[in-house]
């Protein structure tokens, strides 16, 4: 499928939510999307060809949305998963980060076994807004000692400009708003 036909019926089932998570906010809710088999099986698809034949150990994924989506890409790849979580959600040894997002500040944290040194990592989420929680991610990785390969999300809110936190990381976005 090209990718503005794939845009294009990506699009058609992302549900717009008006004044969610706060009154002026036009929320981009993606459960409609992973609710219809064959636009979530096109979503997987496009993102797994986006890196196709890329060495990639491992697959980072960012709660929630991002487990959804970064498990079915790493099960593709033959990658193995790494899920990024909310503070106090992982079990073992693990590191935090703290960053600003769209609607406030939040904390990410990963487990300090999850990565090896030099392993070659792909960071999976369902959004690129500002950036913050996509650079936090990479941020995470790095201090881990990974080599971020690239950022893949289903949607980006180009007019929020939050590629310029990911600096010159290749990033794949299969729909723009």
């Amino acid at each position: 499928m090209a990718a503005t036909e794939l845009a294009d019926r990506l699009r058609a089932v992302i549900r717009d939510v008006p004044d969610f998570p706060r009154e002026g906010v036009l929320f981009k809710d993606v459960t409609t999307l992973l609710g219809d088999a064959a636009a979530f099986r096109a979503a997987i698809d496009g993102l797994v060809e986006a890196h196709a034949g890329q060495a990639i150990d491992h697959v980072v994924g960012v709660e929630s949305r991002g487990f959804i989506l970064g498990g079915a890409v790493a099960y593709r790849l033959g990658a193995g998963f790494v899920p990024v979580r909310k503070p106090g959600k992982l079990p073992a040894e693990r590191i935090s980060v703290s960053y600003t997002l769209e609607y406030g500040e939040s904390v990410l944290e990963i487990h300090t076994d999850a990565i090896r040194p030099g392993e070659r990592v792909l960071v999976v989420d369902d959004l690129l807004a500002t950036g913050g929680t996509a650079a936090a991610t990479v941020e995470l990785v790095q201090r881990l000692g990974g080599v971020v390969v690239g950022v893949a999300f289903l949607i980006e809110l180009a007019f929020l400009d939050g590629a310029r936190a990911l600096g010159d990381l290749p990033r794949v976005a299969l729909v723009r708003f």
